[in-house]
């Protein structure tokens, strides 16, 4: 909790300028501690924030203060208000979406970050932040193992990136597009995008942004172990061309949202090299993993790609937000989104690489700072460590499943999210009451255990079977942890069987 300051020193801020040094040192260090002291009762609070919607908002006035208030008072608040109201990514027991969590080392990147206030649009506004990109970026290549062709620029989450890497796929085709548009075009066939059935949903939201427009996605069958087939999706470009429909670009994804499975990047890459396509990699999740000597299988073929996104803030314990796209063609990105008007130029420009002329933000923030300091912190052993750490509660969980009469696994394991659900027999059901009643019981049992507030599950629909999910990636999280969730599970399971 946040210690209360002595009444007769209550801060309020000046008639002009900022916060006294003195204050701006006492309330830090408060500050400091307090996030310390958070770190070691996490554990004490549910995961999963306890209010009903409006709560918060019906607590807080509704218009601004006239003056200003004391900092004690706004401190107290955050305890008192905010709190309450977190669901807490960074407690050991999340295991929902794709569990991440920040560290020390990237707290303090956030921290200096917000200090300098860089706006990091061309390189003259923060040379610091423009080369230590470069420089933070080549290095996650490097540990990843990808080719030295691919350059990295970030951006703040793999949605834009990816949404990026079409748009210079798009500017590829050579049909000026940036000039001309797309709207009321005669001459403009439909241009096609292909991803798998397990794509992340912000390629759909990509391609509209872009304009393209959900016509121009196409997706594409998985197989048993939900990865996408390649031999489908050559017949899919083959139909599409007969018809007069221009393919441009394929999502592969290693790493997928709802099971993390992983696409055939090498036999993708030989269908789109055969049809002159773009390439895109999304492996958000999977990417960091390749930081792990013997996982670095994972990313196969993505030295052939076109275009890679990965996302430290996922599971290299880097605050949100941080996504990387590695790009091949520079030039392409470049030329899809450069614009730089006459108070923008400078003597420099031909000679650096500015952030504002590789996508559609002017203002950029210093985030590699927070990379920078988290690689050398741990180092890519330390990375590596927690992260093959990960994958072997996976494993112990998933083992757990496999062993009971009561569980069954519903998608491979390939990292450190497992899909599963409970399956209890019951005498005489078909096949389709079964399947129902097991949909119920998954849900319930799921709800039950977030309600405890001492863990969080998220779920998906594989095979048209509700599935739960579980994903290890928190920093935090220990074997301890991950046999709480699961005797969470088996006493809420018996506790709805009775």
């Amino acid at each position: 909790m946040m210690k209360p300051s002595p009444p007769a020193r209550e801060s309020f801020a000046p008639p002009t300028g900022d916060m006294s040094k003195e204050d701006f040192r006492r309330f830090g260090h408060e500050l400091i501690d307090w996030i310390g002291d958070y770190f070691e009762r996490i554990e004490d609070l549910p995961v999963l924030a306890q209010i009903e919607p409006g709560e918060l908002k019906a607590q807080l006035p509704s218009s601004p203060p006239d003056k200003g208030e004391p900092m004690q008072q706004i401190l107290a608040d955050v305890d008192r208000l905010i709190v309450p109201a977190l669901t807490h990514w960074s407690h050991p027991s999340f295991f929902a979406y794709f569990a991440t969590s920040t560290s020390a080392p990237g707290i303090f990147g956030e921290l200096l970050a917000a200090a300098f206030d860089n706006k990091a649009m061309l390189w003259r506004t923060s040379p610091a932040s423009t080369e230590l990109e470069e420089v933070a970026l080549d290095w996650l290549r490097q540990m990843m193992g990808l080719d030295a062709g691919l350059t990295g620029i970030i951006y703040d989450t793999a949605s834009v990136s990816s949404m990026h890497a079409i748009a210079a796929a798009r500017e590829g085709v050579e049909m000026r597009i940036r000039e001309e548009g797309m709207s009321g075009r005669k001459d403009l066939p439909l241009l096609r995008v292909y991803a798998s059935e397990q794509a992340h949903s912000s390629i759909d939201k990509g391609i509209i942004t872009l304009g393209l427009g959900q016509k121009s996605l196409r997706k594409i069958p998985t197989d048993s172990e939900f990865r996408m087939d390649p031999r489908a999706l050559a017949e899919a470009i083959e139909q599409d061309k007969r018809n007069g429909i221009v393919p441009f670009c394929v999502v592969a994804t290693v790493g997928t949202t709802s099971t993390s499975s992983i696409d055939p990047v090498p036999a993708i890459v030989e269908v789109c090299e055969q049809h002159a396509l773009w390439l895109h990699v999304d492996t958000a999740y999977a990417g960091s993993a390749a930081v792990v000597p013997e996982l670095r299988y994972l990313v196969a073929g993505c030295e052939r790609a076109d275009s890679v996104v990965t996302n430290p803030h996922k599971w290299l314990f880097t605050p949100f937000d941080l996504s990387v796209l590695y790009c091949r063609h520079m030039d392409l990105l470049r030329r899809a989104f450069s614009l730089v008007p006459e108070y923008l130029r400078t003597p420099e420009q031909e000679k650096v690489r500015s952030g504002s002329d590789y996508g559609i933000q002017l203002g950029r923030r210093f985030r590699a700072l927070k990379l920078w300091m988290i690689i050398r912190y741990f180092g890519q052993e330390g990375l590596a460590t927690r992260i093959r750490e990960h994958c072997r509660l996976a494993r112990l969980f998933a083992l757990w499943v496999e062993e009971s009469q009561d569980w069954e696994l519903l998608a491979p394991l390939p990292l450190s999210l497992i899909c599963f659900r409970a399956c209890p027999k019951a005498d005489g059901e078909t096949g389709e009451v079964r399947g129902k009643r097991l949909d119920v019981l998954n849900e319930a049992v799921m709800h039950g255990v977030n309600a405890t507030g001492r863990a969080l599950l998220s779920h998906t629909r594989l095979n048209d079977k509700l599935t739960l999910r579980l994903s290890i990636g928190n920093i935090r999280t220990t074997e301890k942890h991950v046999r709480q969730v699961w005797d969470l599970l088996n006493e809420e399971l018996k506790r709805l069987a009775h």
